[in-house]
């Protein structure tokens, strides 16, 4: 029996640990968890409409990377309406039925303490279904289907990841018990509204472990959003930073 949630992943930052961005030396791999009425009846006919609103039609792909360099559809947006974009994308992840569970990997200090370090991706996607476990027993769900949505990266990666994934869900895990999750897996032109939410709340989160103390307005909405753990706090569970 399918569960009443979904799961959407998406990452900021790469997962090499040959070559790491001094500027940003972090993969992030954000959860965001929707009850299906609230994704299908809310929050998916808000984005919808928000780029119906800006550009007449709802074809554009959210990408956080491409608002914030302003490339492909956002070069043509002036500054006003790029921050109302902002500001009412912040609106709707404020006002969602949604929960956020995110893993950061300081990939430096991860190679550093390693002689071989786990490949940051499937390190993450582990701790992350641990948390989502946690979070579908929290709510009811443990022992019904859930499935989770990743975006295709390549045929291989794609495939290693599935590998990693279901070695997870049968047992390779902090628990040592089955999952019940399944992937599901997406290229990014599918226009999947809750892929573009997770992509837009990975880098903020990304930037916020990485410099705390520089201001961060859309980490402060998704801040509200992680998941917490029966003592109230986020740290380590809705926010896991590691190493």
């Amino acid at each position: 029996m399918h569960s009443d949630y979904i799961a959407f992943v998406d990452e900021s930052g790469d997962h090499s640990l040959d070559k790491i961005d001094p500027a940003y030396p972090m993969f992030v791999l954000a959860f965001c968890v929707m009850p299906f009425a609230a994704y299908n009846e809310i929050i998916s006919p808000a984005i919808r409409k928000l780029k119906f609103d800006l550009f007449g039609h709802d074809t554009v792909v959210l990408h956080e990377t491409d608002i914030v360099r302003r490339r492909k559809a956002f070069a043509s947006i002036g500054e006003v309406q790029r921050n109302d974009l902002m500001s009412k994308l912040g609106e709707i992840i404020r006002g969602a039925d949604m929960t956020i569970i995110a893993i950061a990997i300081h990939k430096q200090k991860h190679a550093a303490r390693y002689k071989a370090p786990a490949h940051p991706y499937h390190l993450a996607m582990q701790y992350g279904l641990e948390r989502l476990h946690s979070h579908m027993e929290a709510v009811g769900q443990r022992d019904r289907l859930t499935h989770v949505v990743c975006e295709r990266r390549g045929e291989r990666e794609d495939a290693e990841l599935e590998l990693a994934f279901r070695r997870v869900c049968d047992g390779q895990n902090a628990s040592g018990q089955r999952l019940c999750f399944d992937i599901v897996m997406a290229d990014k032109k599918c226009n999947s509204e809750g892929l573009q939410i997770s992509d837009l709340v990975a880098r903020p989160i990304g930037r916020h472990v990485l410099n705390p103390e520089q201001p961060n307005k859309a980490y402060e909405v998704i801040e509200k959003k992680l998941a917490v753990s029966w003592r109230g706090s986020y740290a380590g569970w809705g926010l896991k930073v590691f190493p």
